[in-house]
C-alpha cells in the first residue's frame, strides 16, 4: 500500500507560482504512475496531471496546460507540481494520487486508488 503526504501549499496573489510536493512510501516509486487532482468548495474533483513511474509520460489537464508541469523524482520518492501564473480559480485543495502501474490510465479519479490528504491553495486576485 502506498502512502502520500502533500505539501507546499499556501496562500499567494495571482501571477505568483508555487511548487508542491507528494511524497510518497509503501512501494517502490518509480513502478507506478501518478496524478495531481484538485476540488474547489462546491465542485467536483478535477484532474490536473498525471505522470508515468519512469516520468516520460506526462499530460495535463486543458486548464492547467502550458501553466502547470508535473515531475517526479525517483531517488526522493517524491513527486512535483510546479504551478505559475496562478489564477484566483486555480484556488482549491490539491491531491496527489498514485495509480496501480507504471502508465497512467487517464484522467478519471477511480484510476488511481491511493492518496493524499491535501493541501490548501489559495489564490488571491
Amino acid at each position: 500500500q502506498v502512502q502520500l503526504v502533500e505539501s507546499g501549499g499556501g496562500l499567494v496573489q495571482a501571477g505568483a507560482s508555487l511548487r508542491l510536493s507528494c511524497a510518497a512510501s509503501g512501494r517502490t516509486f518509480g513502478s507506478y504512475s501518478m496524478a495531481w487532482f484538485r476540488q474547489a468548495p462546491g465542485k467536483e474533483r478535477e484532474f490536473v496531471a498525471a505522470i508515468s513511474g519512469g516520468g516520460g509520460i506526462r499530460y495535463y489537464g486543458d486548464s492547467v496546460k502550458g501553466r502547470f508541469t508535473i515531475s517526479r523524482d525517483n531517488a526522493k520518492n517524491t513527486m512535483y507540481l510546479q504551478m505559475s501564473s496562478l489564477k484566483p480559480e486555480d484556488t482549491a485543495v490539491y491531491y496527489c494520487a498514485a495509480g496501480d502501474s507504471s502508465t497512467p490510465k487517464g484522467r478519471a479519479a477511480n484510476a488511481f486508488g491511493a492518496w493524499g490528504q491535501g493541501t490548501q491553495v489559495t489564490i488571491t486576485s
